[in-house]
């Protein structure tokens, strides 16, 4: 089984984030991979320890993500892709997917693992539409992995009432939930073995395609502008009876709050 995963390089949510004119302040940003594309890794990394499966991983975007490459190679995964263009600068989710079914193209897969969503911009959307693009059935939710031969898997997803057992034919996509295990942390020396590790660099050109072929020009949706969310005002403490303080914030809540 050849499996591609894809990673992708977000703000480290966890960090206080600052928004001025509409836009994010890139000063003391740190980047880390996408929760949910680790754990998509983790699930590749897991199918080849325990099935011997080929594992590939590709990551869009700029220079430094190699560095997240390199940390996904002392995970486990064998081979990077690291698809850099500058026409790809403001893609969307249809443009991602439109890279990542180029890349699939050429490397024959049987499975893709992608992270449900992305913790920057929450959308859940590339990994559908790229099994869209290139035909391929989809379970999206993800939160077990079963291996019944080397054509069909029997998948767990989450679903609105409980989990949903669904055998899946290869070729075929799935989009992971955070839930589905928990991330290994890489040793030192797979740190230091993953800085010797080729990736293997590639732009639009080299995947046989352009920007204009993959709708670069007019992307079907874009960031328009950032907002900090609102400041919740401090809140008040009462002191005093009990009985008096019921009725001083009952009296609050009707002629101010006006929730009564």
């Amino acid at each position: 089984m050849k499996i591609l995963t894809t990673v992708k390089k977000v703000v480290d949510v966890e960090l206080n984030i600052h928004v001025q004119d509409g836009a994010i302040v890139e000063d003391g940003l740190q980047y880390v991979i996408n929760a949910w594309d680790e754990s998509g890794v983790e699930a590749a990394v897991q199918l080849k320890e325990n099935h011997g499966a080929e594992t590939t991983l590709v990551s869009v975007g700029g220079g430094d993500n190699t560095d997240i490459i390199r940390r996904c190679y002392a995970m486990g995964i064998e081979k990077g892709i690291h698809v850099d263009d500058p026409a790809l600068e403001k893609a969307d989710s249809f443009i991602y997917a439109r890279v990542l079914q180029k890349v699939f193209e050429k490397g024959d897969y049987d499975l893709v693992i992608t992270g449900k969503q992305a913790q920057d911009t929450d959308n859940g959307q590339t990994g559908i539409i790229l099994a869209e693009y290139l035909g391929l059935p989809c379970v999206s939710n993800v939160v077990g992995i079963e291996v019944i031969d080397d054509t069909h898997l029997k998948v767990t997803r989450s679903g609105d009432t409980g989990d949903e057992i669904v055998e899946l034919a290869l070729p075929a996509v799935v989009t992971v939930d955070v839930s589905i295990n928990e991330p290994r942390l890489p040793q030192m020396r797979g740190l230091m073995m993953a800085k010797k590790k080729p990736i293997e660099k590639m732009d639009l050109a080299a995947l046989g395609t352009s920007a204009e072929e993959i709708g670069c020009a007019a992307p079907k949706s874009e960031v328009v502008e950032f907002m900090p969310t609102e400041k919740r005002a401090g809140g008040r403490k009462f002191e005093g009876e009990a009985a008096d303080i019921t009725a001083e914030v009952v009296k609050l809540l009707a002629e101010e709050a006006k929730v009564l």
